[in-house]
């Protein structure tokens, strides 16, 4: 709003300080005063002004401004002159080029108030001047309601406008099995294919039924040891069949698992192992790793011969809790996001139809557990019957040794960070990816990529999302044709926001917060009630009692409904898919006793 206002009453010349919490009257009232003022110096030469005020010259645009605002009382622009024996008409001719970006005219007579506007056109489309003028006219007419008005509360966006963006652009409800947890359909699956492989690692592999029967007695021992429904059990595995099955055997228990990755510094692990209160922990007998001695440590790569194979019967709701993972904290600690089984089963379903993963898809499993999207590259395929490539720790990091069991293995489906798709695009064996289908999230994907990526594959997809709402929360199919890689539109059951500071819903091309709501959202953080409420706050635009998610990101709408994502409003910055914090490395560096403020 303070832009739009801004527009017609801010110059570098004249100045307007709009306040949003202030009266609208308020700012007519400086508006006016200011120009009073100046009309004492309306005489002084505008290249005077310019020379004395030396801006930064650009043969590109005016030197001083690039938006104007002019008025015509009546009089100035009507032609009423009677001659005898002649009949005197007004000319009128378009502007074939435009002085500033944007120029807004209008014409005041008698009993009306008209406007024009003027616009270069290779800045703005005609449908974005259309748009532009139609929320001034709406600010113009809340104004005159009310002048009293804050700012901030003077609404741009007419009614009708305003529930295509929050409700036409938000239907996305879709059926799914919203009683059953993913353990529970990959069961089925299992029973639907068991001699299908399911999974193969290196030179081992594991048929449905074999994956279902092992992680089965694992969750019979884990019950036997006191897991239920919301009880954290960690999870400290190198990359093999054994991190399935543990992590398959903790949900199939009924407990919701934390991933803890081997290759994390020892003292993180520590923190992430008190900070979660863990009492048990799967891990393998030959990695050293920082156990406390009030955790209970079993070893995965042990045989359990005296444990049933059938699948436990354990009751659980939608609401209780999956998986807890530790992202980046802007204090110095990670913080545990609390993933529920309902937001999870709703994720793997909407994958399923949309990129679309089919039991004919071979997925090759690039990511590390302890990254979310890992969630994709492990559930859904199973869950449809399709069979998941765990690619090894020394595969992860080589791209030649990626490409190569890309055709041995005859994988048909990739999904990988921004980070990892140029590392295997830049290989002089990238042909092998011919013909793949791509799944490309975690960073922004640069329009470059994004090209080269279409070029080669079958199919493209951006992917976008952060851990609170469930891995991915929007797609966009690239193609030849449309290869800028915008966030796109929600997955099934999921609303997406883009708003002002007051949370009053931003008109399209108007950039602001993007917020996320539906059945995606995480419970919130581990044991930290203040930091949930302040990101995850109640939708007033949703069902009673609904919530959304703060995500940080600033976005705005296409004219089509498409988000098109800008940047960051805060210091969080991504590496290789990772969220990072810098005020987590500044609360390190001050540790160090050489390093002050």
């Amino acid at each position: 709003i303070e832009r739009l206002i801004g527009f017609f009453v801010n110059t570098q010349v004249l100045k307007a300080e709009v306040d949003g919490q202030g009266a609208f009257i308020e700012l007519l009232r400086q508006v006016k005063h200011t120009a009073l003022q100046a009309q004492a110096h309306q005489d002084l030469p505008f290249e005077q002004l310019v020379q004395a005020l030396q801006p930064e010259r650009s043969l590109s645009h005016s030197p001083l401004f690039q938006v104007m605002y002019n008025h015509q009382s009546e009089g100035k622009r009507s032609i009423d002159v009677d001659l005898p024996g002649l009949r005197v008409e007004g000319l009128a001719w378009e502007n074939q080029t435009a002085q500033f970006d944007l120029t807004l005219e209008t014409y005041e007579s008698r009993d009306s108030l008209s406007a024009s506007v003027v616009y270069a056109s290779e800045l703005f489309d005609a449908s974005t001047i259309e748009r532009l003028a139609q929320h001034w006219q709406h600010l113009l007419q809340a104004v005159v309601a009310d002048p009293t008005q804050r700012i901030a509360q003077l609404p741009l966006l007419a009614a009708e406008h305003e529930r295509v963006i929050l409700e036409d652009w938000n239907r996305t409800a879709a059926a799914y099995p919203a009683g059953q947890c993913i353990q529970q359909l990959i069961e089925e699956q299992a029973a639907r294919t068991p001699e299908a492989v399911a999974l193969v690692f290196a030179e081992q592999q594991l048929s449905y039924a074999e994956l279902n029967a092992r992680a089965n007695q694992w969750a019979h021992r884990l019950l036997e040891l006191g897991v239920g429904p919301d009880v954290l059990v960690g999870v400290a595995v190198e990359r093999s069949l054994e991190m399935v099955i543990g992590l398959l055997a903790v949900l199939k228990a009924g407990g919701a698992y934390v991933p803890l990755d081997p290759e994390y510094p020892q003292d993180r692990l520590s923190y992430m192992i008190e900070d979660s209160g863990l009492k048990l922990l799967l891990s393998q007998a030959h990695l050293a790793l920082p156990i406390p001695a009030h955790v209970q440590a079993l070893d995965l790569g042990q045989a359990l011969s005296g444990y049933s194979s059938a699948n436990p019967q354990v009751t659980l709701d939608p609401e209780n809790l999956a998986y807890a993972i530790y992202t980046s904290g802007s204090t110095g600690k990670p913080k545990g996001v609390m993933v529920r089984h309902g937001a999870l089963t709703n994720f793997i379903v909407s994958m399923a139809a949309a990129p679309g993963i089919g039991a004919q898809d071979r997925l090759l499993s690039l990511t590390t557990f302890s990254f979310d999207i890992f969630g994709l590259e492990l559930y859904t395929p199973l869950m449809v019957g399709g069979r998941v490539v765990l690619a090894s720790q020394d595969t992860q990091r080589d791209p030649e040794l990626i490409l190569q069991q890309v055709q041995a293995q005859g994988i048909t489906l990739l999904q990988a960070t921004p980070s990892t798709w140029r590392m295997l695009l830049e290989s002089p064996n990238a042909g092998a990816l011919a013909g793949r289908r791509f799944l490309c999230g975690g960073e922004a994907l640069a329009d470059e990529l994004a090209v080269r990526m279409t070029a080669l594959g079958a199919q493209t997809w951006n992917l976008y999302g952060p851990t609170e709402t469930t891995i991915w929360s929007a797609l966009q199919p690239l193609s030849s044709e449309h290869s800028h890689p915008y966030l796109g539109k929600a997955i099934h059951n999921t609303s997406l926001y883009i708003l002002g500071e007051d949370l009053s819903a931003n008109p399209v091309g108007v950039a602001g917060e993007l917020l996320i709501g539906g059945d995606g959202l995480a419970r919130g953080y581990f044991e930290r009630p203040a930091l949930t409420a302040e990101r995850f706050l109640p939708n007033p635009y949703g069902e009673p009692g609904g919530r959304f998610y703060r995500t940080g990101d600033l976005a705005r709408y296409r004219a089509d409904g498409v988000i098109d994502y800008i940047s960051r409003i805060d210091h969080q910055v991504k590496f290789r898919g990772f969220r990072i914090e810098l005020g987590e490395i500044e609360a390190r560096l001050l540790e160090q006793a050489c390093v002050v403020e």
